[in-house]
Formats: C-alpha cells, structure tokens, sequence
C-alpha cells in the first residue's frame, strides 16, 4: 500500500527525476534518511521502475509520430509476436489491445520514408505479422508518462 507520503513523494519524482533526497525530505517534512529508505523500498517493490530522461523527439531526429495496429497469426493470449515487435528499437509502446486487431504500436521515425522501411523491413519480417494499418499523427497536444496521481486514494 501506498501512503499519503509516498504519494507526496512519488508526485515530486514525476515532476523531476533528478529531484534531491535532501529536498524530496524538505518538502515532505520528513529526516533524508527517512525518504531515503522510502525510495528504496518503493523501487524494491517495482514502484519505481526507474528513472529516465525525456528527450525532445525532433531534435534528435524523431519527429514523426506513428500509430499502428498489427494483426497476427498468434493464437488469443499468445505474446510471442508482442514480444518479437518489442525488441524493435523504434518502437516505444506495444500495446496487446482487443478488436479486429492484435497490437498496438506507438513507434518514431525520422520521415514517411524512414517508417516505410522500419514497417518493411523490422515489422513486416516478424513471421506471425499478417498485415498492418498505420496512423501518422500531424501534431502532438500532450504526450506524457506522468501518472495521475493527485486526490487519488493509493
């Protein structure tokens, strides 16, 4: 169970990952030693799965955006194919969803161009893939990893 604090905690961590145990034990009212094994325990748990940078899309060369659903040959509850689309570095998100298709991928390219080769030559070669239907989005309004956890009972 997650308590108020580790709320208070898990909160400043979403708004800055390279946030102080010194200032998390500041703004929660609590000693760094305190904090410090809080932390620890809520990695421990999986809580905290890890702590990463966010980088602009577009200026590391990423700026289209696409979203695509795959259909496979996989029986129902079989995860090899999601496993196999995974292992793709331009895949940021593989989604096992219901409906006509199988999974979902959110994945970034360079260009039209560069997604026609990462869904021909890295989706397309997964054996069980049996075809493909892809959304370009032409803007992004948000675009987050920050869970909502405020007034939420944890």
């Amino acid at each position: 169970m997650i308590d108020q604090i580790d709320g208070q905690m898990l909160e400043l961590l979403q708004d800055n990952a390279r946030v102080s145990n010194a200032d998390i034990a500041r703004r929660v009212g609590m000693a760094p030693s305190g904090t410090f094994e809080r932390m620890r325990k809520l990695e421990e748990r999986g809580v905290v799965k890890g702590y990463a940078a966010q980088l602009d899309p577009k200026s590391v060369g990423l700026g289209l955006l696409a979203f695509v659903f795959v259909r496979s040959a996989d029986s129902p509850g079989a995860s090899h194919t999601g496993r196999e689309l995974a292992e793709i570095p331009e895949v940021l998100e593989v989604h096992n969803i219901t409906g006509e298709d199988c999974f979902l991928l959110k994945l970034r390219a360079r260009d039209p161009e560069d997604l026609a080769r990462i869904l021909r030559d890295r989706v397309g070669k997964v054996k069980s893939v049996t075809g493909t239907r892809t959304t370009i989005a032409l803007e992004t309004l948000k675009e987050t990893t920050r869970l909502p956890l405020g007034g939420r009972k944890l």
